[in-house]
């Protein structure tokens, strides 16, 4: 492993690659894993990762035990994003990591093309899609056991699923930002594309509260120069969902 290899790549996930060498990337997902309350113990399970990118989250799936994991993409590996599958490929070596890959679209999921796993990882994908309900429904087909979901949300002042719809790029100045459902929305998706059963596990109940929102819109204002009143009703969840 060089310093050069690693300085090479555009890096969006963080990923400790041993002797205290972590990828540069700017998303801090170490500090984001606990949202997602991922079980600690995969063991004997298998686990698919959806817009897997660097890889992060499949390498994370091994470590906890994981028998099998399978990551896919097909946006950032196929350079159609400012990343690429380079990072992935890269950690996997240095990690000797065992995990499978294969560029396919979530669209084109299904159990004849993947098969069926046991705990499946959706994590920051569901908003970039201009057809969400139909890709909830294909990650519904090659799940046998638990969905775990994150997702940007919007309208968090209304108790009615509902859905915002970017045309452009309202959301962080990004045009593959197509949507944000509210909590309520979302629950109501995954439970029509045929999950039993659906439970926010984050945030904590007081997010999403007009305190907490406030704040939240004020450093969106002037730390991202986001618009204070869409960023008022905006967040993030994490759901888990059962089959």
């Amino acid at each position: 492993m060089t310093q050069d290899q690693i300085s090479a790549i555009r890096w969006f996930h963080s990923i400790d690659l041993g002797n205290g060498v972590i990828t540069p990337g700017i998303f801090d997902t170490a500090a984001q894993l606990p949202r997602f309350h991922i079980p600690e113990d995969l063991t004997g399970k298998t686990v698919l990762d959806i817009g897997a990118w660097d890889g992060f989250y499949s390498f994370e799936a091994e470590r906890r035990g994981a028998k099998r994991v399978l990551a896919t993409d097909s946006f950032s590996w196929s350079g159609q994003g400012w990343g690429s599958k380079q990072g992935f490929e890269l950690a996997r070596k240095i990690l000797h990591s065992k995990v499978e890959d294969l560029n396919i679209d979530v669209m084109d999921l299904s159990p004849e093309k993947v098969g069926m796993f046991d705990v499946v990882l959706f994590l920051g994908v569901l908003y970039h899609l201009k057809h969400p309900m139909l890709a909830l429904e294909k990650v519904f087909s090659v799940t046998k056991e638990l969905l775990i979901l994150d997702t940007h949300v919007d309208l968090l002042g209304s108790k009615r699923p509902a859905i915002a719809f970017y045309p452009g790029s309202e959301v962080n100045r990004d045009e593959t930002n197509w949507s944000g459902p509210n909590p309520a929305a979302v629950l109501a998706m995954l439970k029509t594309a045929g999950f039993n059963r659906a439970k926010i596990v984050s945030p904590p109940s007081y997010v999403h509260t007009f305190p907490w929102r406030l704040v939240h819109a004020l450093r969106q204002r002037f730390a991202e120069h986001e618009l204070f009143w869409e960023s008022l009703q905006q967040g993030r969840i994490a759901v888990h969902a059962w089959r």
